[in-house]
């Protein structure tokens, strides 16, 4: 954690929760997809009876499982990274580097965020089949991690620029 200032703790609090959501969503997730291949086999092996929707249920709910889960894995800095040479350099460019990549991502962010709001709108007119759903429904995942992302890495950066000026260094999170 950064060091401990009224607005750092508040803001680290606020992305602590907002990260702590995305978990609890996507396991909700991951249940009801484990939920729904239950009766999927029951269906198929004892009813007779095939329950259809099941596959597009499904990967509308891996597509929320997979983009809430990455965009939490940006906040806990655990998602996938090379540090090799972040942490072969001294303290000062290791600084630079984190920084350039919290604005990378934000960046990767901001840019997924325009290309899914493309998406989403051309979507909203197609349903999806068995589900009888707005094909954007699909695509709101996307966008969301995208938002997420764009949050996480922006406020880390803006934290870090924050501590820089300040003369502090800023503390990241400790990845498991």
């Amino acid at each position: 954690m950064a060091q401990d200032t009224g607005f750092v703790t508040r803001v680290e609090w606020f992305l602590d929760r907002l990260s702590g959501l995305c978990i609890l969503i996507a396991s909700c997730a991951l249940v009801v997809l484990v939920a729904t291949f239950g009766w999927l086999v029951f269906g198929r092996y004892v009813l007779n009876a095939t329950p259809t929707w099941v596959e597009q249920l499904a990967l509308l709910l891996v597509c929320y499982i997979a983009y809430l889960g990455a965009a939490a894995g940006v906040h806990e800095q655990s998602h996938l990274g090379v540090t090799l040479f972040r942490d072969a350099t001294g303290e000062r460019i290791s600084r630079i580097l984190r920084l350039f990549n919290d604005i990378v991502l934000a960046v990767f962010g901001l840019v997924m965020i325009i290309a899914c709001l493309e998406l989403f709108n051309f979507g909203w007119d197609t349903m999806l089949p068995m589900l009888d759903i707005p094909e954007s429904f699909r695509t709101l995942s996307a966008l969301l991690c995208g938002g997420l992302v764009f949050i996480f890495a922006g406020m880390r950066a803006v934290l870090r620029i924050n501590f820089m000026i300040r003369g502090v260094p800023y503390k990241d999170k400790e990845a498991f």
